[in-house]
């Protein structure tokens, strides 16, 4: 929960945040001083809003004011745009909120489309709209030019959620992965590329002078590359680097979209520039939602849907690879398997379900009593397995009685009990059958050796 300290501070730097931006965005209104078809504020305002609550809107309405004031000239006027912008930005929130997925809009090919329709289509209207008319009442724009000033404001603002917006959420929402060293050669000659292409593209290098050939499919293959090799976040920077070098190239009557007035020639860039950033999103949404998938697809292959621990298939990919390993250094493991006693007769007298979580109770301290190197393991019916990698008997004996005396004084009811039996490679058995069948010996001596006592 924020202080009112933070609130104050988070307030100013916004005002600050989104006044620098729009000055910035206002040198390019060329059909009007107060409309521009680049305006990263819309974008910023909808992050804002998303990130830290619909509860800092006067920080939209204060920055929009003041920077409409500075330029028009005009109180009444400048308190409709800024309205106007402050309620755009409120919908456009309320809307990812309600129907897109809030700040995870950009982790689903679904909530990505609902993003552009809601954030970028519809509320944009109510900035344009209220903005331009504002203006026109205050006798500030001739009512002939609302036409054009008016799909100006719409398309700078819509664009600004489809680039910015994206970019802010998830550099400050997503955690930091760190990289591998492929992953950061990677990324450099993506970004690499990335530049040579708007260089290409936008900027003359390929074909000099105004062409307009379409030069501007040249950026797909980029765009896919980024969505495919890498995250969301990668994909919206690429997509935000990408619009930086293409506007700066179209400012010079260069690029597929440059015409005979700039406002128009940024309006077709921005057109493109928006629909590049919404499919590009959506397939970086849809890779992901694929590698994650995948990965719980990995993961139940080889894991106990009941107890969480490894299957059987877990245990004898891992007692293989501790035996290639153990090859190399010569070093032994242990291999302990642990039976639940008398769960027959606790399915009998207590239920299934009570037996089943007798079995989650015995998987809840081998988790406990489990190294990060080593492999626990749901072996049978209610059969246990742990390696102990590099460990002696005496070792995997200790850990064994450990996990039976943790057990026993769980608190759990019915009390449950286990049996352990132990084998060592390659001493008990040079192959992983011979080993398991060595441990499940030592157990059943020992679960017989309790049942004669008693």
């Amino acid at each position: 929960m924020r202080t009112r300290k933070d609130t104050v501070i988070t307030t100013a730097l916004l005002v600050i945040f989104y006044f620098a931006a729009g000055k910035l965005g206002l040198t390019l209104a060329f059909v009007h001083p107060n409309a521009t078809p680049i305006w990263p504020c819309s974008g910023i305002a909808l992050a804002a809003l998303l990130i830290l609550g619909y509860d800092v809107w006067p920080a939209i309405l204060l920055g929009a004011f003041l920077l409409y004031v500075t330029i028009a000239g005009s109180v009444g006027p400048s308190i409709g745009v800024a309205a106007g912008n402050t309620l755009e930005a409120l919908a456009a929130a309320w809307f990812v909120n309600r129907w897109a997925g809030g700040r995870d809009a950009m982790n689903r090919t679904r909530n990505v489309f609902m993003f552009a329709i809601l954030a970028g289509i519809l509320s944009t209207m109510v900035a344009a709209t209220i903005g331009v008319t504002s203006l026109s009442l205050g006798g500030l724009t001739p009512w002939s030019s609302y036409r054009s000033v008016w799909l100006t404001w719409w398309l700078g603002d819509a664009v600004g959620n489809a680039v910015v917006a994206p970019f802010l959420l998830l550099w400050i929402l997503s955690p930091s992965d760190r990289w591998r060293r492929s992953q950061i050669i990677e990324a450099s000659a993506l970004l690499v590329c990335l530049m040579l292409v708007g260089q290409m593209v936008f900027n003359g290098v390929l074909i000099s002078g105004n062409k307009n050939y379409p030069l501007e499919y040249l950026c797909i293959p980029v765009l896919v590359w980024a969505a495919l090799r890498f995250g969301q976040r990668e994909a919206a920077t690429a997509t935000l680097v990408l619009s930086g070098v293409a506007i700066w190239g179209t400012l010079y009557g260069l690029g597929p979209f440059a015409r005979d007035t700039l406002n128009e020639s940024l309006v077709l860039l921005q057109a493109f520039l928006g629909i590049g950033a919404v499919m590009t999103m959506a397939l970086a949404a849809e890779v992901s939602q694929h590698r994650l998938a995948e990965d719980e697809a990995r993961s139940l292959s080889v894991s106990d849907p009941l107890t969480g621990l490894g299957n059987y298939r877990k245990l004898v990919d891992s007692l293989e690879m501790e035996m290639k390993r153990s090859e190399r250094t010569g070093r032994s493991f242990a291999l302990i398997l642990l039976d639940v006693d008398d769960l027959k007769c606790i399915n009998d007298v207590h239920g299934h379900l009570v037996g089943s979580r007798a079995l989650c109770r015995l998987a809840d301290v081998l988790r406990l009593h489990s190294r990060s190197i080593d492999t626990a393991a749901r072996y049978g019916g209610d059969e246990f397995a742990l390696i102990l990698p590099e460990e002696t008997e005496d070792a995997a004996r200790l850990v064994g009685r450990r996990i039976a005396d943790e057990l026993s004084r769980d608190g759990g009811t019915p009390p449950v009990s286990v049996s352990v039996g132990i084998a060592v490679w390659p001493r008990d058995g040079n192959t992983k059958e011979s080993l398991i069948l060595a441990a499940d010996q030592d157990l059943y001596e020992k679960k017989r050796a309790r049942k004669s006592l008693t």
